[in-house]
């Protein structure tokens, strides 16, 4: 398989958000672990963070291994983080909103870019 520069960097840009989420999960145990008030909400956002955590990590496995499929999820997931950046912007930190923007949209553009296409056989 031949490396495809832009391919690639959406791939490493998937994994460091995999990366963040499981960080935000672990955050959320401490947080869960020491705080007593309303365990059961605190522990299902935590359990979605995990969950978030491994589909985004097994979404970039499958876009490194060419799968077509995975490019739809991983929009998706770009979509999602979009959404989020927006509303930080908008209500809370402004730099985490603007770090989400532009994360998301890198690496929208770097999977639907037409090198990437074209390696995925989507051309």
């Amino acid at each position: 398989m031949t490396s495809v520069p832009t391919l690639d960097w959406g791939v490493r840009l998937l994994y460091l958000q995999s990366a963040g989420l499981a960080a935000l999960t672990a955050y959320l145990v401490v947080l869960d672990l020491t705080k007593a008030e309303a365990i059961a909400i605190a522990a299902s956002l935590t359990v979605m963070a995990a969950l978030a955590a491994v589909a985004v990590f097994f979404i970039a496995r499958a876009l490194r291994r060419r799968a077509v499929r995975a490019r739809g999820p991983a929009v998706v997931v770009q979509l999602f983080l979009l959404a989020t950046g927006g509303f930080l912007v908008q209500y809370g930190t402004l730099w985490a909103g603007v770090t989400l923007l532009v994360l998301g949209a890198a690496t929208a553009a770097l999977i639907l870019v037409p090198p990437s296409s074209r390696a995925l056989g989507v051309d």
